[in-house]
């Protein structure tokens, strides 16, 4: 893809996943990773996959619901790296429960991580890009914030917001040459399905009824995802802004 190579690419979560296959997925393109995690220990293992291969990759352990640390881990991406590029913000965590049977501190919990840590790496990062009129952002949202997902609500309602927030923004933004769009994966296998599902007879066939849904008859997996992210953050796409594109296997086909 056009205009990737050299470029400087913040990834949140991405020590395992979906944020890892996006990593591995930019730094073939050429590219620079930052890699955020909230867990130091898959941030560096992401990091020296990349090494291994002669990329070029930076690991930092950093909880993105705190915004201070997110500032000044923004700081040591630019000292280390350079100006960012590319945001790709993919973090996100849930608990799978019905909602009248949650508490306000899982709710927080839950906000914190899906919409308050975006809203902290917007705000950091895109005011630096705005200043020099040149910046992709890619959220990582999810299906569950287009059409609901059950015991998923708070998630469900982080991830419509999300969606809702990168179209402002990137209406507010379209004349400072800074593009915002959104990537919705559907049903995934990642350690966050895994964690939904649970272990057992119930978690086996909420799978299998998943699957029997996606017309595609498959779970998606974490490499469906890293060739659109890639194409919106590359030279290719420098047209296409505020847009929400859905990675399900047909799950969800929005007109």
């Amino acid at each position: 893809m056009r205009g990737l190579e050299g470029k400087v690419v913040v990834v949140t979560g991405g020590g395992s996943g979906i944020g890892r296959a996006v990593c591995q997925r930019f730094a073939q393109e050429g590219a620079k990773l930052a890699i955020l995690d909230i867990n130091a220990s898959g941030a560096a293992e992401t990091g020296k996959l990349i090494a291994d291969t002669g990329g070029v990759a930076r690991s930092y352990e950093s909880d993105i619901s705190d915004y201070d640390a997110v500032e000044a881990v923004v700081r040591a991406v630019e000292q280390n790296l350079g100006a960012i590029d590319v945001l790709v913000n993919n973090a996100g965590w849930d608990e799978a429960k019905a909602f009248l049977s949650t508490e306000p501190v899982l709710w927080r919990k839950i906000i914190d991580i899906n919409l308050y840590g975006p809203l902290n790496l917007h705000h950091t990062v895109v005011s630096r890009m705005v200043q020099r009129e040149a910046g992709k952002v890619i959220n990582v949202a999810s299906d569950a914030g287009r059409v609901g997902s059950s015991g998923e609500a708070v998630y469900s309602a982080c991830k419509g917001g999300i969606i809702a927030f990168s179209k402002t923004l990137a209406r507010e933004l379209a004349q400072k040459n800074v593009q915002i769009n959104s990537v919705c994966p559907g049903p995934t296998q990642t350690p966050l399905l895994a964690s939904f599902a649970g272990d057992g007879e119930q978690g086996r066939r909420l799978v299998e009824g998943l699957i029997r849904a996606i017309p595609m008859r498959r779970l998606g997996q974490p490499a469906d995802y890293p060739g659109i992210i890639a194409f919106l953050a590359s030279s290719d796409a420098d047209y296409i802004t505020g847009q929400t594109i859905s990675v399900s296997g047909g799950l969800t086909m929005h007109g």
